[in-house]
This record gives C-alpha cells, sequence and structure tokens, in this order.
C-alpha cells in the first residue's frame, strides 16, 4: 500500500560530498545560491561548516560523515525530515564507511525522496519547477512487511 506526503514548497535539503568532492559541492552551491537560500540546509559536518562559509547562510551541521553523519541524515529521512538529498560521492575512492554510504542511499531510494549524486543530477533537480512548490510523494506503507517480520 501507498501513501502521500508533502514535500512543503520550502524544502529541507541533505548536502553530503566525500573529500574529493568538495570543491564540486560548493562551487554547485554558489552557483545556484539563490535558489539555495529559499530552502533549509542541513549538511554533514565539514561540508556543511564550508558552505555556510561560502554561501553565507545557515546550515545545520551534523556530525562528519565517517564519525555518524551519514547515519545521521539517513536517520532523518527515515523519520521524514529530509525532503531532497544532494550527495557528491566519489566514484573512484573508496571510502571505509561504504556501508554507511550504501545505507543512506538505500533510505532516500526506500522513502522515494531526489537524490542527485553528481552536479549534472543536481542541476536537474534544483532547477525544476516543483522545487518551489508543494509536492505529493508517494511512500510506502511499511507496516505488512514488518508484520511479516513479526511471524
Amino acid at each position: 500500500m501507498i501513501t502521500n506526503k508533502t514535500i512543503p514548497a520550502r524544502k529541507t535539503i541533505a548536502l553530503v560530498a566525500h573529500d574529493n568532492k568538495k570543491q564540486d559541492i560548493i562551487e554547485w552551491a554558489l552557483y545556484n545560491k539563490g535558489s539555495l537560500s529559499r530552502h533549509k540546509l542541513c549538511a554533514t559536518g565539514t561540508t556543511g561548516s564550508l558552505l555556510e562559509q561560502a554561501l553565507d547562510v545557515k546550515v545545520h551541521c551534523l556530525k562528519s560523515g565517517p564519525y555518524g553523519g551519514d547515519q545521521q541524515v539517513g536517520s532523518r529521512i527515515a523519520e521524514g525530515d529530509i525532503d531532497l538529498l544532494i550527495f557528491f560521492w566519489d566514484p573512484l575512492t573508496q571510502q571505509p564507511h561504504d556501508p554507511d554510504i550504501k545505507a543512506l542511499l538505500r533510505l532516500a531510494v526506500l522513502w522515494n525522496i531526489p537524490v542527485a549524486c553528481d552536479r549534472a543530477s543536481a542541476d536537474f533537480i534544483i532547477s525544476s519547477p516543483l522545487m518551489n512548490v508543494d509536492y505529493e510523494r508517494p511512500v510506502p506503507d511499511l507496516s505488512a512487511h514488518m508484520n511479516r517480520l513479526k511471524r
């Protein structure tokens, strides 16, 4: 069964970037500062600090990714507190916290929130007319699945 959840016009955007992608996300964010400033921003530790400084806007900073920040973002997605994930990950460098990264992406897909993993996808999402209006997104009703697990 599917239910709907409203993503509000003022979205909560989580921003995450691996070390080799931090400059890319900063450049992207500076280019899109006007659009981003209309929304609530949160980010993992170092990425958040760098974005806050570069954009001169408030960014709610979580822990650094390897120290639980990816899991904090995932938890907020599961709780319905994150509406969009911009995650510039480095496909050429293995990360010590790869299982956390996979879990984060799994949760974003499970809860049907938009995800951009590269600059082109982020550009398409941020420029979408849906960015500035309420949007009804279908979300799974997991109660039947949970009941099967209890048996």
